[in-house]
């Protein structure tokens, strides 16, 4: 129990950094971007050929890292240049990523047992919390500058950053770049924890990501960007020990992941909505007893005259 509750918290720190690029665009571009599935492999499999050819594992994810910005930037130039609708662009890019992937990777899957890697030396739970907490800063310092203002304010209201005199395709560019670099980071730090880079790897990631983000909302609110930021990591963490509990129950199986995975979403979705009807339909009472009660006292009173 004790050891899956640590291998949830260190999936979930892992899978954090792509919790926050697809909170990105997901709450701050408004961008329904499905790139993250093919991004997410693009990372580690260039992180994993390169480790096998003899790179250092730091420079092979940067380049990974480097990679995910690509793929987000050709995105974001077929939606804001080509015209092209953001879902469509997003699966377009996804569908083009799966064989590039396979050019990358020569083959389904890179295995790194026996190469050197960021995790040979030091553990992920000593290194990761370090690695989020410096990419949640330095998302929090961004978002505060003019660029970063700007990018906020495209997913709010397009018209009117325009009429400032700022580019939106600049701004959705940069965001769908940022997003997905972060993503494709997040996918070479599990290829090299997990000894493997799989073409597959990227299947649900969206998925994975929304669950991470909501739950992250549902729990600590997204008031400011500083907690908004720290509601992705805190959610990335909440859904894997979810996932590793839900995974102890006899009756369920590794390969029901996915549809635990829609169930936790699911959940995250409608408790909210539930919880504010339910504080609005209690709000509604106590106002109609409260007018009552008033209207009561009024009828007493006239009554007595």
């Amino acid at each position: 129990m004790v050891n899956s509750l640590i291998g949830a918290l260190e999936s979930g720190l892992l899978y954090a950094l792509m919790a926050l690029g697809v909170y990105i665009t997901f709450r701050i571009l408004d961008f329904p971007d499905l790139t993250v599935d093919g991004s997410f492999t693009t990372g580690g499999a260039i992180a994993a050929v390169m480790i096998t050819k003899g790179a250092n594992p730091v420079t092979a994810t940067l380049l990974a890292c480097f990679g995910g910005i690509i793929a987000g930037m050709l995105t974001g130039l077929l939606h804001t240049k080509g015209r092209i609708n953001g879902l469509l662009s997003g699966i377009l890019m996804m569908i083009a990523l799966y064989s590039i992937n396979m050019r990358i990777l020569s083959k389904p899957n890179v295995a790194l047992l026996g190469e050197t890697t960021l995790f040979s030396s030091i553990s992920p739970l000593l290194l990761m919390p370090f690695v989020v907490v410096v990419v949640k800063l330095l998302l929090d310092l961004f978002f505060k500058t003019d660029l970063g203002l700007a990018l906020r304010a495209t997913g709010d209201n397009k018209r009117m950053i325009r009429s400032f005199g700022a580019h939106t395709d600049n701004t959705i560019i940069l965001g769908l770049s940022l997003s997905n670099g972060l993503v494709a980071l997040s996918g070479a730090l599990i290829a090299q924890q997990s000894g493997f880079a799989d073409i597959t790897s990227g299947i649900g990631m969206i998925v994975i990501g929304l669950a991470s983000v909501i739950i992250g909302e549902a729990i600590l609110g997204a008031r400011t960007v500083f907690f908004a930021t720290l509601a992705a990591i805190v959610g990335s963490i909440v859904y894997r020990v979810v996932v590793a509990l839900a995974l102890r129950i006899p009756w369920f199986e590794s390969s029901d992941l996915k549809l635990i995975t829609a169930v936790i979403v699911i959940v995250a979705l409608v408790l909210p909505s539930a919880r504010r009807a339910s504080k609005q339909r209690s709000l509604a009472r106590k106002r109609s007893t409260e007018v009552a009660e008033s209207l009561g006292e009024h009828a007493g009173l006239g009554g007595g005259r």
